[in-house]
C-alpha cells in the first residue's frame, strides 16, 4: 500500500533515536522530536566527557570576516541563512544522538571552523541495526588465493610478485546486527574497538544524509545539499593516521591501516606485486575494493594479449621487406599515372607512397586474422573467469546477496520520495517514487542523450570535411613531398582535432548526464550508479568511435570514379591512402587511445598535486598571517582537510584487428593506472566513506557486449578494410606469388575523363574501363559477406562452448554456500526444537544454559537466523 509522506515543521528532526529495545519504528526514522537517549547523548557531550570521544566525522567550513564587512546587503542575507542553516543542522546533529565538538583555527580575518563529530554507543548499536549491517560472528582461516600464485608453485617456478602483507584482516562468518543479540557477535564487549572504523563512518554518514536544516518540503535537509549551496566547505572521514613510516621504518611493531597500504600498495615500487585486496576492502570498503579487483584482473590478463599482439606487430615488420606487392609499387617508378584526389589536384606518381604503402603492411597481413580471432577468444574467456573471480570475491566478502536484500535506498532518493510502500523482500516500509513518474523522466532524458549524441555527430562530420579541405590545401601547395603526404597531414591533424572535440564533449556531457540521472530518482546508489553509467558510456561510445567507426566502415566506399565523383557539401568525398584505411584506423586509434591516456594520467597527476599544494598554501599562510608557525602541530582533521575531496576495454578488442599493439598500451596505461588511483585514494585524498557492493554493476553487461560487438567489428574489417581477401582471392584465381596484385587492384580511368585531361590514369577499384564494377568486384563481395558470416559463427560457437565449459561459479564456492545454508537450516530447526515452535531465544535470559547452546558457529551469513 502506498503512503504518501507528511510533511513536517522546522522543529522536527528526520531521524528518531528511539531505545535499541523498541520493536515499532520506522526503517527510516521518524519526524518525532527526537528521542530521550539521543538528548541524554547532547547533553553528556555538552557536560564533557572524561574519556576523549573517538572522531568519526569532520564538517569543515570558513568565514572571511573582512568579505562579510564588505557584502551588500543581498550577499549578507544570503551568509546570515548560511549560519542559521549550520546551527540548525548541529542542533539536529546533537538532538539525533552525536556529539558535537567545534574547534576553530583563526587569524586576521579569516576563521575555518570544524565540527567534530563523534557517536555514542548507543546510537552506533540503534543505527547499525537500523541500517542492517553485518557485523562478525566467528572468525575464519583467510580463503584468499590467486590462480597465478597457485599455477607458479605447481609448476616451481618462483613467484616475484607474492608478498606477505602484515595484518592480514580475518575472514569472519556475519549476519545482520540485532541489539537484542549483542553477546553473540564477536568482540562486543568491547565498545571501543566492536565497530570498525567503516562501519563508524557509514552510520554517520547516514545520519548526516537525513539531518534536516529547514523545511523538508523545500528539501532542506542532508549534508549533500549544505555542500552544494556552499553552507559547508567539506565533509569527511578521519584517515586512521598519518601514512608515512615511523622513524623506525616499516619493520615497526605497529603499522595503521594506512601506513600499511602506502608501504604495500600505493608506492611505485610495488607495481610488479599483487594487491592487498583484503587490506583495500578493510580500509576504503568494498566497491573500491572491487574496482582495484577488476582493474588488477583485467590487467593481469593483458599480459598475453599484449604478447601475442606485439609478436604479430613483429611479424609484420619482417614482411614489410619481403611482401611482392609492396616491393613492386615501390620500384613503380612512373608505371602507375594515379588519378587527382581532388577537382583541382594535380596527377601523382603510386610510387611516392612507398612509405605509406610500407606502413600499411605493419598492420594488414595474414598474422591480424589470427589475431583478431584471439582477442575475440581472449575477450569471452576474460569475462568467463570475471565472473568466478567476482563470485568468489562476493562470497569471501560477504557481499553476495546485497543488492537483493540488504541494499537499502539513497539518503538523497528517502529525502525526496513523496511516498512510502512496504518492500516486498523485507515487508518494511520505505521511501518509493512511481515507476510511471520515472519512466517518463528516463524518457525525457533519452530525448537530452539523442541531442548530445547528434552534436557528436555534427562534429564528426566538420572533421570529415576539414580533412577534405585540408588535403587540398596541402595538395595545392606546389611542394612535391606535401603533395604526396598530403592525405596523410590530413587525417594525423583531424586526429588531433577529433581528441580535443572528445575531451571537450566529454566534459560537459558527464556533467548534464549527472544531473539527469538525479532527476530520475533512482531508490538504490546501485541502481543510480548503473542509471549513470549507462548515460556516460552510451555517448562516449559514439563520442569516441564515430571517427574510427567512419574511417574503417565508411571512408573510401563512397568515392564514384573519375569523372563521377560523389561529394558531401560541395566537397568531394575522401579516399583512403595508398596504404589502405587500415593504417589510417590504426592512426586514429593510436592518437585517440594513447592521447587521452597521456593527458588523463598528467591530469591525474598534476591536478590533485595543485590542489593539494594551493590548499596547503592557503590555509597556512593564514596561519602564518595569524602569527602561528606553519610547522607547528595541528590536528588530524586540518591534516585532512588539506588533502583534495576525492573506457579503456573498447579500444582493446573492437578494432584491434587495425592496432595489434592496444592491448600493448593499454597494458602499460594499467600498471600506470593501478599505483596513480593507489597513492591518490592514500596520499592525496580524503578518506572516502567506505560502500559496499556485490560487483562491477551495469560494467559487466556493457563489457559484454561490447564482446560481441567486437567480433562482428573484427569481421567486417577484415572483410572489407583489409587487403587480406583480396590477397587471398588472387593467389587461388591468378598467381600464387601475387606477382601482379598491384596492378590487379588498379582500375582504369574511363575514355571520357582521358580525354577531358588528355591523359590517362589509374585509381583504386575493381571497375570495368566504362567505371562500371566489375565481375571480380562481385566475386570478392560474395567471398567477403562468406568470411563475416563464417568468422561470427566460428568465434561465437567456441565463444558459447567456452561459457558452457566454464562455471560461473567456482565449485568450492558453490559447495561453501550449500554448506552455510544447510548449517542456517539445522541451526533454525535446533532453535524451534529447543525452545517450541512458537518459543524464541529472546524469551530467555542471556545467562541461562540455552544461551550457550547458540553458538556463533551455528549461525554463519544466515538472514534466516535473524527470524
Amino acid at each position: 500500500m502506498l503512503r504518501r509522506r507528511a510533511q513536517e515543521e522546522d522543529s522536527t528532526v528526520l531521524i528518531d533515536v528511539s531505545p535499541p529495545e523498541a520493536e515499532k519504528r520506522g526503517s527510516y526514522g521518524s519526524t518525532a522530536h527526537a528521542s530521550e537517549p539521543g538528548g541524554q547523548q547532547a547533553a553528556a557531550c555538552r557536560a564533557g566527557s572524561p574519556a576523549k570521544p573517538r572522531i568519526d566525522f569532520v564538517l569543515v567550513w570558513e568565514e572571511d570576516l573582512k568579505l562579510d564587512r564588505q557584502q551588500d546587503s543581498a550577499a549578507r542575507d544570503r551568509t546570515d541563512m548560511h549560519r542559521t542553516w549550520r546551527e540548525t543542522f548541529l542542533d539536529n546533529l546533537r538532538a539525533a544522538g552525536l556529539c558535537v565538538d567545534q574547534q576553530d583555527v583563526q587569524d586576521g580575518n579569516t576563521t575555518v571552523h570544524y565540527a567534530l563529530l563523534s557517536a555514542s554507543w548507543a546510537v552506533l548499536c540503534y543505527y547499525a541495526e537500523d541500517l542492517r549491517l553485518k557485523l562478525p560472528l566467528q572468525e575464519l582461516p583467510n580463503q584468499a588465493s590467486n590462480w597465478s600464485a597457485g599455477l607458479l608453485a605447481w609448476l616451481g617456478i618462483p613467484n616475484v610478485l607474492l608478498e606477505v602483507v602484515p595484518d592480514v584482516p580475518p575472514e569472519y562468518y556475519s549476519c545482520r546486527f540485532r541489539v537484542n543479540k549483542l553477546p553473540r557477535f564477536l568482540g562486543s564487549d568491547n565498545q571501543d574497538t566492536f565497530f570498525t572504523s567503516t562501519k563508524r563512518h557509514q552510520i554517520l554518514f547516514e545520519i548526516l544524509a537525513k539531518t534536516p536544516y529547514g523545511h523538508e518540503k523545500k528539501n532542506l535537509l542532508g549534508i549533500h545539499q549544505l555542500l552544494a549551496e556552499g553552507v559547508l566547505s567539506a565533509a569527511f572521514p578521519l584517515h586512521d593516521g598519518p601514512f608515512k613510516t615511523p622513524p623506525e621504518g616499516p619493520q615497526a611493531p605497529r603499522l595503521n591501516q594506512r601506513q600499511v597500504l602506502f608501504q604495500h600498495w600505493a608506492r611505485w615500487g610495488k607495481w610488479n606485486k599483487y594487491q592487498p585486496l583484503d587490506h583495500v576492502r578493510r580500509y576504503f570498503g568494498e566497491k573500491v575494493a572491487l574496482y582495484f579487483a577488476w582493474l588488477g584482473f583485467y590487467t593481469g590478463w593483458l599480459l598475453p594479449a599484449a604478447v601475442v599482439g606485439t609478436l604479430v606487430f613483429l611479424v609484420g615488420c619482417f614482411l614489410v621487406f619481403s611482401d611482392i606487392p609492396t616491393q613492386e609499387l615501390c620500384g613503380s617508378k612512373d608505371s602507375f599515372e594515379m588519378c587527382p584526389l581532388c577537382l583541382d589536384c594535380p596527377f601523382w606518381l603510386l610510387s611516392s607512397a612507398c612509405a605509406l604503402a610500407q606502413a600499411g603492411r605493419l598492420f594488414d597481413h595474414g598474422g591480424t586474422v589470427f589475431f583478431s580471432l584471439f582477442m575475440a577468444l581472449w575477450a569471452v574467456l576474460l569475462l568467463e573467469y570475471w565472473k568466478r573471480k567476482s563470485a568468489t570475491l562476493a562470497y569471501r566478502w560477504d557481499c553476495s546477496d546485497y543488492e537483493d536484500t540488504e541494499e537499502r535506498p539513497r539518503p538523497q532518493f528517502a529525502a525526496s520520495a513523496p511516498m512510502t510502500a512496504p518492500n516486498p523482500i523485507t515487508g518494511e516500509d520505505e521511501p518509493y517514487f512511481p515507476e510511471r513518474s520515472r519512466a517518463r523522466r528516463m524518457l525525457a532524458g533519452s530525448v537530452v542523450i539523442v541531442v548530445m549524441v547528434a552534436v557528436v555527430v555534427m562534429c564528426l562530420v566538420s572533421i570529415i570535411l576539414y580533412r577534405a579541405i585540408m588535403a587540398i590545401v596541402v595538395s595545392r601547395s606546389g611542394n612535391t613531398l606535401l603533395a604526396a603526404w598530403a592525405s596523410r597531414i590530413a587525417s594525423l591533424t583531424g586526429s588531433v582535432v577529433n581528441l580535443v572535440f572528445i575531451l571537450i564533449l566529454s566534459k560537459i556531457y558527464v556533467s548534464l548526464a549527472h544531473v539527469l540521472t538525479r532527476w530520475e530518482m533512482h531508490r538504490t546508489q546501485t541502481k543510480f550508479e548503473d542509471a549513470f553509467t549507462l548515460k556516460v558510456f552510451i555517448f562516449q561510445f559514439v563520442n569516441f568511435y564515430s571517427s574510427p567507426v567512419y574511417i574503417a566502415f565508411f571512408k573510401g566506399r563512397f568515392v564514384g570514379y573519375p569523372g563521377n565523383y560523389h561529394t558531401l557539401f560541395g566537397v568531394r568525398n575522401e579516399e583512403c591512402a595508398a596504404g589502405g584505411c587500415l593504417i589510417e584506423l590504426a592512426q586514429e586509434l593510436l592518437v585517440i587511445m594513447v592521447g587521452k591516456q597521456v593527458i588523463n594520467n598528467m591530469q591525474e597527476v598534476l591536478i590533485p598535486k595543485l590542489k593539494g599544494w594551493w590548499q596547503k598554501f592557503r590555509l597556512r599562510s593564514k596561519k602564518r598571517k595569524a602569527g602561528a608557525s606553519a610547522g607547528a602541530s595541528q590536528g588530524p582533521w586540518e591534516d585532512d582537510y588539506e588533502l583534495v575531496p576525492l573506457l579503456q576495454f573498447g579500444f582493446v578488442t573492437i578494432f584491434v584487428a587495425a592496432c595489434p599493439l592496444a592491448p600493448l598500451f593499454a597494458l602499460l596505461n594499467n600498471w600506470v593506472e593501478i599505483r596513480l588511483d593507489a597513492r591518490k585514494f592514500v596520499c592525496e585524498y580524503r578518506r572516502p566513506v567506505a560502500e559496499r557492493a556485490q560487483d562491477i554493476g551495469i560494467w559487466f553487461h556493457i563489457l559484454a557486449g561490447l564482446t560481441h560487438l567486437a567480433v562482428i567489428s573484427n569481421a567486417f574489417l577484415l572483410a572489407f578494410s583489409s587487403d587480406f581477401l583480396p590477397r587471398a582471392y588472387y593467389r587461388w584465381t591468378r598467381a600464387h606469388d601475387l606477382r601482379g596484385f598491384l596492378n590487379f587492384t588498379l582500375a582504369r580511368a574511363p575514355s571520357s575523363f582521358a580525354a577531358a585531361h588528355n591523359r590517362t590514369c589509374r585509381y583504386r577499384a575493381f571497375r570495368d574501363d566504362d567505371g562500371h564494377y566489375s565481375q571480380t568486384y562481385w566475386n570478392l563481395l560474395a567471398i567477403r559477406l562468406a568470411f563475416v558470416i563464417v568468422f561470427e559463427h566460428v568465434v561465437f560457437s567456441v565463444g558459447r562452448l567456452l561459457d558452457l565449459l566454464v562455471p560461473d561459479i567456482p565449485e568450492s564456492v558453490e559447495i561453501k554456500v550449500k554448506r552455510e545454508y544447510y548449517l542456517a537450516k539445522q541451526a533454525l530447526a535446533e532453535n524451534e526444537v529447543l525452545f517450541g515452535t512458537n518459543g524464541t531465544k529472546d524469551e530467555q535470559p542471556e545467562g541461562s544454559e540455552l544461551s550457550s547452546h547458540w553458538t556463533p558457529f551455528t549461525v554463519p551469513k544466515a538472514s534466516q537466523l535473524q527470524q
